[in-house]
């Protein structure tokens, strides 16, 4: 049997109306415009320069509706902030994460029979698939732990524990990487940025998987090389963990057999790991 994984910690905003498809083309990093029921993309919401305030996936309930899977703690905030740019555009823009819950299913490569909204596979990689159903419809299982060290592996980082919302570029998290930007959709808020920064190669730290020489070190321990601080930790479970790095750093420590340390611990960064492969 698949396992159903309820991620609680996961809100959901409703966004409706005839007016929804093009407002949320026009505004997010990545192609509404073509996203159909059965589908999800991966996507954020910048500053205008270029930093990012909320990340999420995008399902296509129907023509006219999307539900927009966000950390929980923002859910709230990102209901605001669409409803700023709302302006007079016709559609709704809710917040459902009382009503409705996100689902994991991270074993799978096909489509589990269930009741849901909305059902996709994961856009970022190998996590299965993901659905947005009623709460308590779907019944779950304590793997959490499961889910977690997918995504860890996959190198999939996680807003507010691996990188700072409103501090960090979506290539610094991964996004680029994590079919999270679409660099020929047109217009954003913050496109301009993030163009520039792709064309220009002025990525200098990303999100990095890392195997630790014992217990991966707490989340918001600093990385150093000798004296040098050259990141921080982020996710971790057993030995494996996520950081944010700079990417000059580790070529340097690798030419010159270097590990850099944390909390005491060596740490053996893999950047063709998880979603760094396709640099």
């Amino acid at each position: 049997m698949t396992m159903a994984i309820r991620l609680d910690d996961r809100g959901i905003i409703d966004v409706a109306g005839e007016e929804a498809r093009h407002f949320l083309h026009n505004l997010v990093t990545n192609d509404v415009a073509s996203l159909k029921p059965g589908e999800a993309r991966f996507a954020a919401l910048l500053t205008p320069q270029g930093k990012i305030l909320f990340d999420f996936l995008i399902f296509a309930a129907d023509d006219d509706r999307y539900l927009l899977d966000c950390p929980l703690d923002l859910a709230a905030d990102l209901q605001k902030r669409l409803n700023i740019y709302k302006l007079r555009s016709k559609l709704t823009v809710t917040n459902r994460s009382d009503e409705l819950e996100a689902i994991a299913f991270p074993d799978t490569t096909e489509a589990p029979k269930i009741e849901a909204v909305a059902l996709a596979a994961d856009p970022r990689g190998p996590l299965g698939f993901r659905a947005i159903a009623e709460k308590g419809r779907i019944p779950a299982e304590d793997g959490r732990k499961d889910y977690e060290a997918r995504r860890i592996h996959a190198g999939v980082p996680l807003g507010g524990v691996d990188f700072d919302y409103g501090g960090t570029f979506p290539h610094e998290a991964n996004m680029d990487l994590l079919a999270g930007v679409d660099f020929k959709k047109g217009c954003f808020v913050g496109q301009e940025v993030v163009s520039r920064m792709k064309h220009r190669g002025l990525v200098r730290r990303r999100v990095a998987p890392y195997r630790a020489q014992g217990g991966a070190p707490a989340p918001g321990e600093a990385i150093r090389l000798g004296d040098v601080e050259i990141g921080v930790t982020g996710s971790r479970l057993e030995d494996e963990g996520l950081a944010l790095v700079r990417l000059d750093r580790l070529a340097e420590a690798k030419e010159k057999g270097q590990s850099p340390v944390a909390a005491g611990v060596a740490l053996q960064f893999d950047t063709e790991q998880g979603a760094l492969k396709s640099q």
